[in-house]
């Protein structure tokens, strides 16, 4: 149950319950615009296209924790990322990941996979592969590139 008890607003500030997701695989990131990772969300929105009729879906997650790489509004966030990614996997309004204002769906993801030396997420595109029963999977490093995480997505699907 642990995943599906959550929620968050979408971009466009509309409140999305994570029950929502039942029986999906999902791949939870938090993203920055203007980090040298950005262009991550290329291959995030080709695995997105592969596999969202296999029940699988990307949650994005903006946020500015990191050396201020996410400056800008929701909705210039949304832009950015469509003109320039075409992204059409959800986008949620920009949060924060880590201390004590950090959303609850981030505080349970950190606490479910741990990360290598804290639980503290480290930098913008860490990722969580979660199950189709909720289940946190695997948590990935900002380095991980989106296509090393197909084959683990693949073996999710049913």
């Amino acid at each position: 149950m642990g995943f599906y008890k959550f929620s968050a607003n979408n971009i466009d500030g509309k409140e999305v319950k994570m029950e929502k997701y039942k029986g999906k695989v999902i791949l939870v990131v938090n993203t920055a615009s203007k980090c040298g990772l950005t262009p991550q969300f290329k291959e995030l929105e080709e695995l997105y296209k592969e596999f969202k009729d296999k029940d699988f879906e990307i949650l994005g997650f903006p946020c500015n924790q990191f050396k201020n790489q996410d400056p800008s509004s929701n909705e210039e966030i949304n832009n950015f990322c469509q003109l320039n990614y075409g992204v059409t996997f959800t986008m949620f309004e920009k949060i924060d990941v880590n201390g004590s204002n950090a959303h609850p769906l981030y505080k349970f993801l950190k606490n479910e996979a741990k990360g290598l030396l804290s639980n503290e997420i480290k930098w913008n595109f860490t990722k969580f592969l979660i199950d189709s029963n909720g289940n946190v999977v695997k948590r990935y490093s900002p380095t991980t590139v989106p296509k090393k995480i197909k084959n683990d997505i693949e073996k999710l699907i049913k």
